[in-house]
């Protein structure tokens, strides 16, 4: 079911994503028809981390610098501890995902990913879920963090860790099926 063709999704990543957080949702959201780029501040590519170690790399198909958030319907922003902390110290990636929280496109996070959006000042009032030892995080930055496998508030989704990923892919594609929320 092709429900998403003609819809193009950013993923936004550094090294040291979470290697399932990365690829899990990239297929899934393929699979239903969107064009889904890698976009980071690297060049060329970028590695994941899986368990305790490095694992593969993946080619970074927009650069950052290159990428317009306008170009996109959606964002979605993997976990793993490596990578949230290095975007969150990044202006551009900030500003990138800022875009979507602004304009109400869908925004999807994983794991320790929703750090990045903390770094925003946009998720006051926003219900959210994520790995748990930054649930107080979430807190501090005014949201209300709730221990499930997917939380969903208009167009944010949010889970908690890659055994959550069932849940967080399919909501992700019925957030971006639907598009813009107009009440953002």
């Amino acid at each position: 079911m092709k429900n998403l063709a003609g819809k193009k999704v950013a993923i936004l990543t550094e090294n040291g994503f979470e290697e399932v957080e990365l690829t899990s949702p990239k297929k899934a959201l393929e699979d239903a028809g969107a064009q889904v780029d890698i976009v980071s501040p690297q060049q060329n590519k970028v590695k994941a981390w899986n368990g305790d170690n490095w694992s593969i790399e993946l080619r970074v198909d927009v650069t950052l610098d290159e990428a317009n958030p306008a170009d996109y319907d959606a964002v979605v922003v993997p976990g793993g501890v490596i990578n949230p902390d290095k975007m969150r110290r990044d202006e551009r990636c900030v500003d990138f995902v800022q875009h979507f929280l602004e304009s109400g496109k869908p925004v999807a996070a994983i794991c320790h990913g929703p750090q990045l959006l903390i770094e925003t000042g946009l998720l006051k009032g926003r219900k959210m879920t994520s790995f748990p030892s930054i649930k107080t995080d979430i807190k501090n930055a005014g949201a209300t963090w709730y221990d499930k496998e997917v939380v969903v508030d208009n167009g944010l989704v949010t889970s908690r860790s890659p055994r959550d990923l069932e849940a967080f892919n399919r909501k992700a594609i019925e957030e971006i099926k639907e598009g813009v929320q107009e009440d953002a």
